[in-house]
């Protein structure tokens, strides 16, 4: 990468040189040639004006420019600069090479020295170097741009790795945190042997739930009728015994109509952005007491559910990149969780997540299609 760069450096630098050396070297002809006519031209010898128009025409023959001149009758009358060494000026070579000028510069013609066929100027050899130039300064440029995609590709690539595994890690911390308590609870004898199968049931449930979401990334989502009011009563009630109840209670509250409104989605892909939001809100009620409310309703044609807390809220800075990957107000954090649910609920189910404006706390509001229980597309769906 560095060697690219420096090369791109010293191509550019080149091309610099080749410039002003060519700029350079013009404005010291055009000096040249202004000079010897002003000084025929100022010269009061009767001669002088002949002999600046024959010391100009020198001067331009100087330059290496191409020059044949022929009579009204197509004879050779007078050639400098020729690429080849003539036998003489009735060489045919030279009137070859005039009829060859002629189809990429139209001669000019005068009455009084017949027509003058001329050739590119020297310079134009530099400009083709200086294209060439130009073009592998642009090949390398390409270079440059590809290897630092690939590296930033390589870079963001091995961050979500990272970032899946942290989250694959959050999300098994709740269940896996509930398992050690509820062993602490038998070995002490203070929890029931059923209650303490339900409780061991429900969290291996989860684990499985966890490992068949991961499974479920990348491939397309389930659609099947789902009841938002439903799933906010299932997620709460397993969060219910595994929140704080003594020091800094945490309560959780559903309010829902019923099972519904009815979505047609993942189950299991909306159960997880469901159990996203209620784990933020429980990390930013941490060492606080509060309350969770899930509420489950209709907004025009479209199905909530939202997410509130009465915790301090989302930082203002973080509130118009909050669900953008890695950005995150939680220390240690990576920032995928919000990443992930929105990818979910927007790309996968054509809904929408967003974070609304409220005086305190915070709430998520999730928006979906309504799919009517009473239509016949359920019917066919179930």
């Amino acid at each position: 990468m560095v060697l690219l760069v420096a090369i791109l450096a010293g191509l550019s630098a080149g091309t610099s040189w080749l410039v002003a050396r060519h700029m350079k070297s013009d404005a010291r002809a055009i000096s040249q040639l202004y000079s010897g006519v002003f000084a025929g031209l100022n010269d009061p010898r009767p001669s002088a004006e002949t002999d600046a128009l024959l010391s100009l025409g020198r001067m331009v023959s100087q330059q290496g420019l191409i020059l044949i001149v022929t009579d009204g009758t197509g004879r050779v009358t007078a050639a400098a600069n020729l690429p080849f060494k003539p036998d003489g000026l009735d060489d045919p070579r030279i009137r070859a090479l005039a009829a060859r000028l002629d189809h990429d510069n139209p001669p000019v013609t005068t009455e009084l020295i017949g027509a003058v066929h001329f050739g590119p100027i020297p310079a134009e050899h530099q400009l083709v170097r200086l294209a060439a130039l130009q073009g592998l300064i642009i090949l390398v440029m390409v270079l440059v741009a590809w290897f630092a995609y690939r590296n930033a590709m390589a870079a963001n690539r091995d961050r979500l790795w990272v970032a899946m595994a942290r989250e694959a890690a959050h999300q098994m911390g709740t269940p896996l945190t509930s398992l050690q308590g509820w062993v602490e609870q038998a070995r002490g004898g203070t929890l029931a042997p059923a209650a303490f199968a339900d409780h061991l049931e429900a969290d291996a449930e989860r684990l499985d739930r966890v490992a068949r979401r991961f499974e479920r990334i990348g491939r397309p989502a389930a659609r099947r009728p789902l009841g938002l009011g439903a799933l906010a009563s299932r997620v709460a009630e397993y969060f219910r015994p595994r929140l704080p109840h003594r020091a800094n209670p945490i309560q959780i509250q559903v309010i829902a109509a019923g099972p519904g409104p009815h979505v047609l989605g993942d189950p299991i892909l909306l159960e997880w952005v469901l159990e996203s939001l209620v784990k933020n809100a429980i990390d930013a009620l941490h060492g606080r007491a509060g309350t969770i409310i899930l509420e489950a309703g209709m907004s025009g044609d479209q199905a909530t559910l939202r997410v509130k807390d009465d915790g301090p809220g989302v930082p203002r800075e973080l509130r118009r990149t909050l669900f953008e990957p890695g950005v995150t107000s939680k220390e240690g954090g990576w920032g995928i969780g919000l990443a992930l649910a929105r990818r979910v609920v927007e790309d996968s189910h054509g809904g929408s997540i967003d974070l609304e404006a409220t005086e305190q706390g915070a709430s998520f509001v999730l928006r979906m299609p309504h799919f009517p229980a009473e239509s016949g597309e359920w019917a066919a769906a179930t």
